[in-house]
């Protein structure tokens, strides 16, 4: 048998075998935008205005949580903001005129009382030079003038505190403690309005994961909105087809179930630059050893009415 016999057969199975290799194919689920609303306290659910599934607009109330110890909290701090707001106003002011006029009344008698000791200790002091008083006397008697002096400086000195008023970094201090107080204020004031739960954008009520009377932990995911007017197909790119894609192509996407009939018009919108391992739903064949990247397809309005999280394909450009 010659060479040419041998290498005929050979020809004719490579080709057969490449025949039947299929395509890639890229496949996925139907998707749309998420919005989660979280707990912003761990408060008791009060009250549900929604069910799933239920279409709502923007700013349509979903729930309401229990704000009582929220409304505690906030008269709390309404009334720290009062009190700062009274010191500095007693800042700006200074002294009542009572308060000087005692300062006033105070520096006198130590005036008064210097004085008497001042006279007394000079009275001692001949008698002492002639030592017809003890030398303890005449000490004592030092003493208490010195002592008197002091307490007329003393008083002095808080005369004039009243009268020169508060300090520049008082103030600054007392603005500052306004400040903080009313600023807790609006923050409580916000977590409050937090509390009813608002559709921040029209779209469908997805998932309540907790039901009425239950309290969750702060964060925990309370409303889930599928939102905006379509919904994109997430899909698992492999790699014969990443290189020839790119942001902004146009595909067609199939249902997996609709015989062939029915396909979608989208476009890329994102694609994954690091690769992930080939989905589990895609481990056929040669694809197990194959990484693919994921990638978001944008669908038109036609495709609003197809179920969350239906199986599709991508097609390729011979519609297979």
């Amino acid at each position: 048998m010659s060479d040419r016999c041998i290498l005929l057969p050979a020809l004719m199975v490579l080709s057969l075998a490449a025949c039947s290799r299929e395509a890639p194919q890229a496949l996925g689920t139907l998707e749309w935008d998420r919005v989660t609303l979280p707990a912003p306290a761990s408060e008791r659910i009060v009250q549900i205005d929604v069910r799933e599934g239920q279409q709502v607009a923007a700013g349509a109330s979903l729930m309401q949580l229990e704000r009582t110890y929220g409304d505690a909290q906030l008269q709390a701090l309404q009334a720290q903001a009062t009190q700062s707001s009274a010191a500095l106003l007693e800042l700006h002011n200074g002294a009542r005129s009572e308060d000087i006029a005692q300062a006033r009344a105070a520096l006198a008698s130590a005036q008064a009382q210097a004085r008497e000791s001042q006279a007394y200790y000079a009275r001692l002091q001949p008698l002492g030079a002639r030592q017809l008083v003890a030398a303890s006397a005449l000490d004592l008697a030092r003493a208490a003038a010195q002592s008197a002096q002091a307490e007329v400086r003393r008083s002095q000195a808080a005369l004039d505190e009243l009268l020169h008023g508060s300090r520049v970094e008082q103030v600054a201090q007392g603005e500052a403690a306004l400040a903080s107080a009313q600023a807790s204020v609006s923050g409580q004031a916000v977590l409050l309005d937090k509390l009813a739960l608002v559709a921040p954008r029209a779209g469908r009520v997805d998932s309540l994961p907790y039901k009425l009377g239950s309290q969750p932990a702060i964060g925990a995911p309370l409303v889930v909105l599928l939102v905006g007017d379509a919904p994109y197909a997430r899909v698992y790119l492999p790699q014969a087809l990443r290189n020839r894609l790119k942001v902004g192509d146009a595909l067609q996407v199939q249902l997996e179930g609709q015989g062939g009939e029915q396909v979608y018009q989208g476009q890329v919108r994102m694609i994954r630059s690091e690769p992930v391992f080939t989905p589990y739903f895609a481990l056929t064949g040669q694809d197990a050893e194959r990484l693919s990247y994921l990638a978001e397809i944008s669908l038109g309005k036609d495709a609003a009415g197809l179920p969350v999280g239906a199986p599709l394909k991508v097609l390729a450009d011979d519609g297979q």
